[in-house]
C-alpha cells in the first residue's frame, strides 16, 4: 500500500477496567488472519519492527527478560520488559516498563479475535494508549495481508489520524 494513502479504520469498541495497578484499557479487534499468524506478528522481532511502537531485543514467544525500545523518529528509549506468560498461539503477557500488556487470541472462523488488555498507572493515558494501539494494529493487519505500510510511531502518528483517534477514544472512555 502507498503509505501516503493509508488511513486508519474507524474507532473500535473499548472499555476501561479499574485494577489494583491502575486502569486497564480493553481493546478488541477481529482480524482475518489465523491465531498462529497473529502470534508470530506479536512475538517475532522482525515482524514487530514493521508495526509495533517498539523494537524487541528478542522473540517474545518465551518467558523471561527482554528490552523493548520505544522509537520516535531518531529518538529511542529502552525499557525493561518481562514476558510473564507465553502460551502460543493464545496468550502473551508481558511488562513494558511500568505497564502490563496481555494479548489474548481466540479463533474466530478462519481469523482471530484479538483482545489487548493494557494496564497503565495513569487513567488519563488511556485515550492515547488506545489511539496508539489502534494505529499499530491497523498497520499490523496490513502487514499480515502482505500489503505493509511500515511502522507509524511517535510524533509521525499525528499525520495518520492519531489526534482524531485519541479524541474519539477519550469520549468513549469518559476521559473527554
Amino acid at each position: 500500500m502507498d503509505r501516503d494513502a493509508f488511513r486508519p479504520s474507524p474507532p473500535a469498541d473499548v472499555r476501561a477496567e479499574p485494577t489494583d495497578a491502575g486502569t486497564t484499557v480493553v481493546f478488541v479487534r477481529d482480524l482475518r488472519h489465523p491465531p498462529a499468524a497473529v502470534w508470530a506478528a506479536l512475538t517475532d522481532p522482525a515482524q514487530l519492527a514493521q508495526w509495533a511502537p517498539f523494537l524487541a531485543d528478542r522473540d517474545l514467544g518465551t518467558a523471561g527478560a527482554a528490552v523493548l525500545t520505544l522509537v520516535d523518529g531518531e529518538t529511542t528509549q529502552e525499557d525493561p520488559a518481562t514476558v510473564r506468560r507465553a502460551e502460543p498461539p493464545h496468550l502473551l503477557e508481558y511488562t513494558w516498563g511500568d505497564d502490563l500488556l496481555r494479548w489474548e487470541l481466540s479463533p474466530l472462523g478462519s481469523g482471530t479475535r484479538l483482545t489487548l488488555r493494557h494496564t497503565v498507572a495513569d487513567r488519563g493515558m488511556l485515550p492515547m494508549v488506545a489511539a496508539g494501539w489502534h494505529l499499530c494494529l491497523d498497520v499490523a493487519d496490513r502487514l499480515l495481508d502482505g500489503d505493509p505500510v511500515g511502522p507509524i510511531r511517535g510524533t509521525e502518528a499525528k499525520d495518520f489520524g492519531w489526534p482524531e483517534l485519541r479524541d474519539a477514544y477519550a469520549e468513549r472512555l469518559g476521559e473527554g
